[in-house]
């Protein structure tokens, strides 16, 4: 409720400053919104859409994820021209920084709750906002997201391998949506100028976390129940609870690899049969050793973009100690769960 008020308030004022962003619509992204949030619910993550008719998207590295921003001809969104760099490209950093101004200066206008935006952290797509809830606070990432009216880019075309799971109807319909691009900076870039973008499928991962049944009735009110979603979240549990132990070696993994790999093996075990609620066990198990199997060889190919690798070869020794520690857990019957 807390975070809806203070949402709701700071899209209205964005709404209300004729110009750059008074177009904005929000959506709910991430595990709360995916209802598999493991924890007390004091994180929360909101997309701002920003509709964009057409984009140049020009690849910034072999990843397939990341793309540089330019106009085609003269856009509609006179409004979004301020933001272009000295080379034409779409800033990322401007829009932000825009952003995040605004958002300052009306955080001081809602009443009865203390909020604050944090330092902006290097690189990161969100502003943060602190909600104070006592005894505790609420953290809200905001995440500028374009969302653009076009086909998706080449590098995307063999991913959503869905077809056994969801069937090639959901596919094809998934493909049509529109494209997210958030303003995230590529670590990779020699000289970082702000002016990446990366491609984000928060709805369609939604979509497919609340849809995920190969029969269209699993997990409905009168429907046959599956595990699959009590599996994410117990893996998700597990990561989180080894983060807090060994927070520095194995700050590169998040839950989106957890999240990743929970897709692949829906893609691996398509049927509901597959993933009885009984077989809670049985599964995770089976969930649990393909993750086990991607570190080792520090290989988990992004859900959408294949060509993109979210365990770089680079970060082996931490591959390998989360291999461990989970190896470690599964063959002692998960002591950490007990505590």
């Amino acid at each position: 409720r807390l975070v809806n008020q203070v949402v709701t308030h700071l899209i209205q004022a964005i709404r209300s400053k004729e110009g750059s962003f008074s177009s904005i619509e929000r959506l709910g992204a991430g595990s709360y919104y995916e209802h598999v949030k493991v924890f007390e619910p004091n994180e929360f993550d909101i997309m701002l859409l920003m509709p964009v008719a057409r984009l140049q998207l020009d690849e910034c590295d072999d990843t397939g994820a990341y793309y540089y921003l330019s106009f085609k001809r003269n856009p509609k969104e006179k409004y979004l021209l301020k933001f272009l760099d000295e080379d034409g490209k779409l800033s990322a950093f401007k829009m932000l920084q825009a952003l995040r101004e605004i958002i300052k200066q009306e955080v001081k206008n809602i009443k009865n709750v203390e909020v604050t935006v944090k330092r902006k952290k290097a690189g990161s797509p969100a502003i943060t906002l602190q909600i104070k809830n006592p005894p505790s606070e609420i953290s809200v990432d905001i995440i500028l997201t374009l969302e653009v009216q076009q086909s998706w880019p080449p590098s995307t075309q063999d991913g959503l391998k869905i077809e056994q799971w969801l069937g090639r109807k959901v596919r094809n319909e998934f493909r049509n949506r529109s494209l997210y691009l958030v303003a995230k900076q590529n670590k990779k870039e020699k000289v970082l100028r702000g002016n990446t973008w990366r491609l984000s499928f928060s709805h369609i991962e939604k979509h497919m976390l609340n849809n995920h049944g190969s029969s269209k009735t699993c997990c409905e009110s009168d429907g046959p129940k599956c595990c699959r979603k009590g599996c994410l979240k117990l893996l998700k549990y597990l990561l989180e609870q080894l983060k807090m132990q060994y927070t520095k070696q194995l700050e590169k993994f998040c839950s989106y690899h957890v999240k990743t790999a929970f897709f692949h093996s829906c893609v691996m075990w398509p049927k509901d049969t597959d993933w009885q609620l009984g077989d809670l066990e049985y599964c995770f198990e089976k969930y649990l050793g393909y993750f086990l199997d991607c570190l080792q060889k520090s290989q988990l190919p992004h859900f959408f973009i294949p060509q993109y690798n979210l365990l770089s070869p680079e970060d082996k020794a931490s591959n390998y100690l989360l291999s461990r520690l989970l190896n470690y857990e599964l063959n002692n019957g998960f002591p950490i769960f007990q505590e």
